[in-house]
């Protein structure tokens, strides 16, 4: 039966054209990411040589200011980039892989990136998850949404019918041989990715990989919900289509925008004017009450004058520094909504299959906010050791030829995250078990 049913589908049209647009758009998408690593390795490599050059020029015209030379020095926080990135780009083609910081004031130095085009933004990019999640739905609802009804309205079902008492049976193979050519295309375009990007088979490809084949099980079993309703071919297409843009695009748009609204963050802004106004004021104070502040953070430099008639680099430093403990309720506040906004989605996520299968992506390629707000950690950490390293010997009024500039190279961070097989595999999996008993109730009217 399978033999015939597979030499039958291999002849229609549909078959020929699902072939050609899931490999070459797979294709398409796998090399957009081998792209997008590219210009990730480009930007670091650039990044390490911009800041060797810098420390190699200031050094030569500062060497006698340790001050003034590190008031221009950036040093560079690099994201250790993975390839499994590419599979997922998520949101770090908007967030930056690196920030090259001073040891001046942190918060209006964090939220520096790249100048995008908007438009490119808006759009996206074209990698495999969006392919896996948009594209193979649309594949599926385009194989299976007639199962039924063609048979019926050619008048072939009857002669079917007469020729056989398990007749769910048979529309049950003739699923599961589309679902095995779109299966065999998911499991190809997947091996072809991992070849390409050069992804090692960790337990992050797997995950992805389960991920995919589950979601694919949640859509044939839609499909085949649908066919078991037994209704006509224009009804059929018409309800997935409109499934597929509830599930795909109107729910997602309508969580986002609750999200939003229910846990609205002060911009980013806000905190770099908060730094900045806390920084320039202090020009206007006493320095007492600028180092009083300094001074409780950091009591071992308690030891050092402050002239009051002078400037001096531990009062100035010191000002720096107080213009971040300023904007700091502001900046944590971001951050705790921001964490909030992401809880709620995937809480969220877990009952809309489609959604919870983005978020999955984007959290095991390491490209969601989450993995950026870990960064931004990682930064003020690196950002105060760089501080703490140096503010002795500029205090101590050393010469910058003291300091061995060689070990101050581009740093790197690395994603370290875990995951729950529990938490990535049930929720879908559930939903799937449930459309699946629906779908065995419905063809007992067969």
């Amino acid at each position: 039966m399978y033999s015939l049913l597979f030499k039958s589908f291999f002849r229609t049209k549909i078959f020929l054209v699902s072939l050609v647009l899931l490999i070459s758009v797979g294709v398409i998408s796998i090399l957009i990411g081998k792209q997008y690593l590219v210009k990730q390795e480009n930007t670091i490599v650039a990044a390490q040589e911009f800041q060797k050059e810098s420390i190699k020029n200031n050094v030569e015209y500062h060497n006698d200011d340790l001050g003034l030379l590190l008031y221009y020095l950036r040093f560079t926080l690099i994201k250790k980039p993975a390839n499994i990135n590419a599979i997922s780009i998520g949101q770090s083609d908007v967030n930056p892989l690196l920030q090259a910081v001073t040891i001046r004031a942190l918060e209006g130095q964090k939220y520096d990136t790249d100048f995008e085009n908007p438009s490119l933004l808006m759009s996206g990019n074209l990698d495999l998850g969006f392919v896996i999640i948009y594209l193979f739905p649309l594949v599926l609802i385009a194989m299976t949404f007639n199962l039924y009804s063609e048979e019926k309205e050619l008048g072939t079902w009857r002669i079917l019918a007469s020729q056989t008492s398990a007749k769910a049976s048979f529309l049950f193979k003739k699923l599961m041989v589309r679902i095995l050519f779109v299966f065999a295309v998911l499991v190809l375009l997947l091996f072809m990715a991992s070849a390409i990007l050069q992804l090692p088979l960790n337990s992050n490809f797997w995950a992805i990989f389960l991920q995919s084949v589950l979601y694919l099980c949640f859509w044939s079993a839609l499909c085949l919900w649908m066919v078991s309703l037994l209704k006509s071919s224009s009804f059929n297409a018409l309800a997935l289509i409109s499934i597929w843009v509830v599930l795909t695009i109107l729910i997602p748009a309508m969580v986002n925008n609750y999200v939003i609204n229910t846990y609205q963050v002060p911009e980013a802004l806000d905190a770099m004017v908060e730094q900045r106004d806390g920084y320039h004021e202090k020009w206007d104070l006493e320095k007492g009450a600028t180092m009083t502040g300094f001074l409780e953070a950091y009591p071992q430099f308690a030891k050092y004058p402050v002239p009051e008639d002078e400037f001096s680099w531990i009062w100035y430093y010191g000002m720096q520094h107080m213009g971040d403990l300023t904007a700091e309720d502001t900046s944590k506040e971001m951050m705790e909504k921001v964490m909030k906004r992401n809880t709620v989605s995937q809480n969220i996520a877990l009952f809309i299959p489609t959604m919870h299968a983005q978020l999955s992506f984007n959290s095991l390629a390491g490209t969601d906010m989450i993995s950026h707000l870990e960064f931004l950690k990682a930064l003020g950490k690196f950002h105060e050791d760089l501080r703490l390293g140096f503010y002795t010997k500029i205090f101590d009024k050393e010469p910058a030829n003291v300091i061995d500039w060689n070990t101050h190279e581009a740093k790197f961070y690395t994603v370290k995250r875990g995951f729950s097989w529990l938490y990535l595999m049930l929720p879908t999996l559930i939903i799937t078990l449930i459309i699946s008993f629906i779908v065995r109730f419905n063809l007992r009217k067969l």
